[in-house]
């Protein structure tokens, strides 16, 4: 019924960039918080970035001063720009948010990942 794609994962030397998007669809009511979670190999998965409705950002202690997120309510899509890359960036990138359907309240949803591969 929801479903969450993302988009623009891939290979990255150290030091570049990426931008990854990540578009909700379906019988979508409202969208309040919209985030990126990444989980590397051996480790647990952690918070990378998170946006409510209105705007207000959280960022993991790993990203700050590199990531930015950011969304666009019309499109439901939420992006997070990844600046100066390093190889423990390596991960796969999730995409969360907390949708509202017809008959029913806030509830979490996942994307199936996009592999984000730093290396030279």
């Amino acid at each position: 019924q929801v479903q969450l794609v993302e988009s623009g994962g891939g290979l990255v030397q150290p030091g570049g960039s990426l931008n990854v998007a990540c578009a909700a669809s379906g019988s979508i009511s409202s969208i309040n918080d919209m985030g990126w979670y990444r989980q590397g190999p051996g480790n647990q998965r952690e918070l990378a970035a998170r946006i409510t409705r209105g705007g207000i950002t959280h960022y993991g202690d790993s990203v700050k001063g590199r990531f930015t997120i950011s969304r666009d309510n019309a499109k439901n899509t939420v992006y997070l720009q990844m600046n100066s890359l390093r190889a423990e960036d390596t991960a796969v990138y999730y995409c969360n948010a907390e949708v509202q359907t017809e008959g029913s309240w806030y509830r979490p949803y996942w994307g199936q990942g996009t592999q984000v591969t730093v290396s030279s």
